[in-house]
């Protein structure tokens, strides 16, 4: 990508807040919504259902924003290392219990931290290559200092994540709110000094990130 067409720092930084606060508000509204009903509605199935709202929305709010301290900030480092345990947890917090799944193999002990944000963001990257659900499996070989990742995704309608390909490929679209989180993704490559490649295996998309 053009140095010339990157954001700078500043706009990058309300990018990235525009899509986080924008992930968690369908959550929080939902929220405020069953709160009002609590408030207002006296039957007691309808005060029950709120209720199973609140506890539902808020477990996943709360995991799409652990999942985001981890991908976008420094939460969780150790001085410039992050546990890949955290990461795991992380992981299958934002993924939760809808229409994906998803399964993790690969080493413990703490790993740079840029290359663990690279390997969140491809997770998140993942879902956008299953828009009909299906399974992510998530691996990691080679070391701690020269790892390789490959997210396998499986499902009906797997296809390449359209905004990442896009910057892969070197075709970059505009940078908004809307695109932001794959070339942070594709940004991240390079701190991590990893090559990201998107790949077809038969029905599957690969997400590959090699040092």
């Amino acid at each position: 990508m053009d140095e010339d067409a990157r954001p700078a720092d500043i706009e990058l930084a309300a990018m990235l807040s525009s899509k986080i606060c924008h992930d968690v508000i369908g959550p929080i509204g939902a929220i405020c919504n069953s709160l009002e009903i609590l408030d207002m509605d006296h039957d007691v199935d309808a005060k029950t259902s709120a209720l199973d709202v609140i506890r539902n929305v808020s477990e996943q709010a709360s995991a799409r924003l652990q999942f985001a301290r981890y991908a976008f900030g420094a939460t969780g480092a150790v001085g410039s290392l992050i546990d890949l345990g955290a990461a795991e947890r992380v992981s299958r917090g934002l993924i939760g219990h809808g229409k994906h799944k998803i399964g993790w193999r690969g080493p413990s002990g703490h790993m740079a931290k840029d290359k663990v944000k690279l390997l969140l963001n491809l997770v998140a990257s993942g879902l956008a290559s299953l828009p009909r659900g299906g399974d992510l499996m998530v691996l990691i070989t080679g070391t701690l200092e020269t790892p390789t990742f490959l997210i396998r995704c499986r499902g009906v309608g797997a296809r390449p994540p359209q905004h990442l390909a896009a910057f892969v490929a070197r075709k970059p679209p505009p940078v908004d709110p809307l695109t932001v989180q794959a070339y942070y993704t594709y940004r991240l490559a390079e701190p991590a000094r990893m090559r990201l490649e998107i790949l077809r295996d038969g029905p599957d998309i690969l997400l590959s990130a090699a040092s």
